[in-house]
């Protein structure tokens, strides 16, 4: 059954973390503690997604995996795992090959809903999924202190952006996130 409210934690996985990964994001570690904190206090209405390669690159893709062809394994590769400090909270998962997940979560989100969003990378993945969303009609909330960007400028020039669309994208901090989640 679709959620009134529901928390997505964007693409919390292992290509993002891991220290020798060409995608990792430095300051990934700095919001487990908060999307820990988030999933717990939205408790089953929680959906965790997963970017993911496609199976055969087509169109602008192919010139973004010839950059970055380490990353063309399948779905069910260690890199595209949810990272272990999250895989207990991560029992319902989405996964995509594209930036944007609203596709996907949209299924789990009543109309009308709130998507509260969390993760990875503030200035592609959440960005790309909020304004998605916000065009959609969903009530957009992203958590800046549970979001981490390429780098910090980066990440508050995505936060500054999503910011812009308001009211349809609010953009708050972790302790009005979690009196969301006591509200709903």
């Amino acid at each position: 059954m679709p959620s009134a409210t529901l928390l997505a934690a964007i693409d919390m996985q292992n290509v993002f973390a891991a220290a020798d990964s060409p995608w990792r994001t430095p300051r990934f570690p700095d919001v487990v503690g908060p999307i820990r904190q988030l999933a717990t206090a939205f408790r089953g209405d929680v959906v965790f997604t997963r970017f993911i390669a496609p199976t055969e690159p087509v169109g602008s893709w192919r010139p973004y995996y010839e950059q970055w062809p380490f990353a063309l394994q399948p779905p069910d590769a260690p890199l595209w795992d949810v990272v272990d400090e999250l895989a207990d909270l991560a029992g319902r998962t989405v996964s995509a090959p594209t930036f944007s997940k609203w596709r996907q979560l949209s299924a789990e989100l009543a109309p009308g809903g709130r998507l509260v969003l969390c993760g990875v990378s503030t200035d592609c993945c959440v960005l790309s999924t909020a304004l998605e969303a916000a065009d959609a009609g969903a009530e957009v909330v992203v958590v800046e202190d549970a979001c981490a960007g390429l780098d910090d400028t980066t990440h508050a020039k995505a936060l500054e952006i999503m910011d812009l669309y308001a009211p349809l994208v609010r953009v708050v901090d972790l302790a009005q996130a979690l009196a969301l989640a006591q509200g709903s």
